[in-house]
């Protein structure tokens, strides 16, 4: 057995460590989400923590790791006797690989035998593994949606529920969810954020003493495992220590009602939704005073509360940047703290006080020195020589759903038909390997015209291997959502280039609520960039659409071979997955020799290879040349204005693309 990173042999991550330590006190905090860039020890520091935390005791040969001392009555191993002797192990920190089957989280039952012999044949899952221990995700934010749905589950309701046509296994599944994710590959959906008690950013130190030292010991303990270990083995056995006598004093930590005024008055200030945040921080700030050795809750307590358990409620939508303004956290800190009454001489006013003068009414937008004439859409002379400042996004709003057309086989996600693990029954199938949902009706029919030749004498049906059925399902998939943005001097009128933007943030937006993937290719001048490879993370796309560029030529031909090129690279990595290319353009083809010609020949490439493809027509004026109409038909797809885009809008063109599903 490989011997585990000592805990306190972590450099820096102070933060990390704090987190982590508090819900070794206090496991009802509801674990620890930990964001950060790639290499910052966020999974060491994790797989460390389990060698600090105290032995559970156990019912003897209970796979559901019952306690002895209150067993769970509807434990599929039970009944056990309450109050028996129990054996001690040591607590279990149990990994959720991202791909993992829903079967492998939850167990699975033994069909054939449930049918043929009425017998609850249970195989413990993950869940099972994790009780009244560590459940550590890594990449939780790769995690498909329905494994998802499934922790949500059991981590509201304390318990794991198998269901397979009428037949039912429940089993107690409280454990510590302990999530670690690289934001630029995509953000947690909100209802799986939101279970995690505290949240901690990590990052790379940029100091050079800290990061020899980083080196220093990893080198050390890669070259003796053990030794490393033995020498940090008095810090961690103090650690140990103090984490016991933390929860012993932790009943008698007294949170008073001044403490639990400056927790919701926080909450309030910002405008967390529900009330899981004042639980959490109430939580925290207890078990922070027992892990300081206090029976006291102080402001100090709540105040570091709030840095942990608010950034990440904070959060609105995935262009919102996950943080806490600490002295807006002082302030109300500070109004909320001491009388019941307020100070009627206080001179610091309402919210947003702070004795600054008002601010004067904003100018129109281009005051500055980058300043560009607005109305124009004629082009700058070539060479670029008119590049403009990025212009700011005008607001996201709902968009209409864009969808690919037929049915695929893709992620799990929610725009395009897709034949799925879970969704509408459409039919049945034999299964191939391990059979994971049972279509019960296909399964008689299969069984009922060998029942006398196999001799059936009682009621119940004989049932073998080769008569089980699969349900197919018919559900929704993710796809591939390649924007090609139009970033050239007839697109760069400032207000024009920011309903551009607005359009593409919407749709963005979209894409991230639907479980897309993600790519940005943009075109000015006379090439074509991947501003953004296919990714999960939509902020990342967002944040590179905002400081786009834009200014010169028209090079229709480049950006639509550069998609292609993408395009052809993402199905090596991910076959199942269907794209959809949105062109945000206005259909000018100046680029390049022969530009318009070039432009058709590549996009007939998308056409004859039956991409799904929607051309955001982002011309604009009284006259019209239609020519992202063109280019759409040439594509093999549909153009929308940017009015049709919005969800409130007419229908319009939108329903061919629905036509083409059909």
């Amino acid at each position: 057995m490989t011997t585990p990173f000592p805990f306190t042999a972590v450099v820096g991550q102070d933060d990390l460590r704090l987190a982590l330590l508090l819900n070794a006190v206090s496991p009802s905090v509801g674990g620890v989400l930990v964001r950060g860039e790639k290499g910052t020890a966020k999974s060491t520091a994790v797989r460390a923590l389990t060698t600090l935390l105290p032995e559970v005791s156990v019912v003897p040969g209970c796979r559901f790791s019952c306690d002895p001392a209150s067993p769970d009555p509807g434990c599929p191993d039970g009944p056990h006797e309450g109050g028996g002797g129990g054996a001690s192990r040591p607590a279990r920190m149990v990994e959720l690989p991202v791909g993992a089957s829903e079967d492998r989280l939850v167990g699975a039952l033994d069909i054939e035998r449930a049918l043929a012999e009425g017998v609850k044949a249970f195989e413990p899952g993950l869940l099972a593994a994790a009780h009244r221990g560590i459940l550590y995700v890594d990449e939780v934010n790769l995690l498909h949606d329905h494994l998802v749905d499934l922790l949500l589950d059991a981590a509201a309701m304390g318990a794991s529920y198998v269901e397979r046509e009428g037949v039912s296994v429940r089993h107690a599944a409280r454990f510590l969810l302990v999530g670690t994710m690289n934001p630029e590959e995509g953000e947690l959906r909100p209802q799986l954020l939101d279970r995690f008690g505290l949240t901690v950013e990590v990052s790379a130190s940029r100091e050079p003493e800290k990061r020899v030292e980083v080196v220093r010991r990893r080198l050390a303990y890669d070259d003796d495992p053990a030794g490393f270990a033995a020498r940090w083995a008095d810090e961690e056995a103090a650690v140990r220590q103090r984490i016991v006598a933390a929860r012993e004093l932790l009943p008698s930590v007294r949170l008073g009602d001044g403490a639990l005024r400056q927790i919701a008055a926080t909450c309030a200030a910002f405008e967390v939704d529900g009330m899981r945040a004042d639980i959490v921080m109430a939580r925290t700030a207890t078990a922070l005073a027992a892990w300081a050795g206090r029976t006291e809750v102080l402001a100090e307590d709540v105040r570091q509360a709030a840095l942990l358990a608010l950034p990440h409620r904070r959060r609105r939508n995935p262009f919102d940047a996950p943080g806490l303004d600490e002295d807006k956290l002082d302030e109300t800190l500070e109004e909320s703290s001491g009388d019941d009454d307020p100070d009627p001489d206080g001179d610091g006013g309402g919210p947003g006080g702070g004795g600054g003068q008002p601010e004067p009414d904003e100018g129109p937008a281009g005051d500055g020195a980058g300043a560009q004439p607005e109305g124009g859409e004629g082009e700058p002379a070539p060479g670029g020589a008119g590049e403009q400042s990025p212009a700011p996004a005008a607001e996201p709003f709902r968009t209409k759903v864009l969808s690919v057309p037929g049915i695929g086989e893709g992620a799990a996600g929610r725009r395009s038909r897709a034949r799925t693990e879970h969704g509408r029954t459409t039919g049945a199938r034999r299964p191939q390997g391990a059979l994971t949902k049972l279509h019960l009706a296909a399964t008689v029919r299969a069984a009922a015209p060998h029942q006398r030749a196999r001799g059936r004498s009682g009621r119940g049906l004989v049932v073998r291997r080769d008569d089980l059925r699969q349900a197919t399902r018919e559900g929704r998939e993710g796809n591939l959502v390649l924007f090609v943005v139009d970033a050239s001097g007839s697109m760069a009128a400032r207000q024009r280039m920011g309903a551009v933007k607005g359009a593409v943030l919407s749709l963005l937006l979209d894409a991230y609520q639907r479980r897309d993937k993600v790519g940005l290719v943009t075109f000015r001048g006379s090439a074509a960039d991947v501003a953004l490879p296919p990714t999960s993370s939509v902020d990342a796309a967002a944040a590179r659409l905002e400081s786009l560029p834009t200014g010169g030529r028209t090079p229709l031909a480049a950006g639509l071979l550069k998609a292609h090129d993408v395009l052809r690279v993402e199905r090596l990595r991910d076959p199942a997955r269907r794209a959809l290319v949105v062109v945000v353009t206005d259909g000018r083809a100046t680029g390049g020799p022969e530009p318009v010609a070039l432009a058709s020949r590549a996009a007939r490439l998308f056409a004859a290879e039956g991409v799904a493809s929607v051309v955001v027509d982002c011309e604009s004026g009284p006259v019209r040349l239609g020519l992202a109409g063109r280019l759409a038909g040439e594509l093999g797809g549909t153009a929308v204005t940017l009015d049709e885009l919005r969800a409130d809008s007419i229908a319009g063109l939108v329903k061919d693309v629905q036509r083409r599903a059909a």
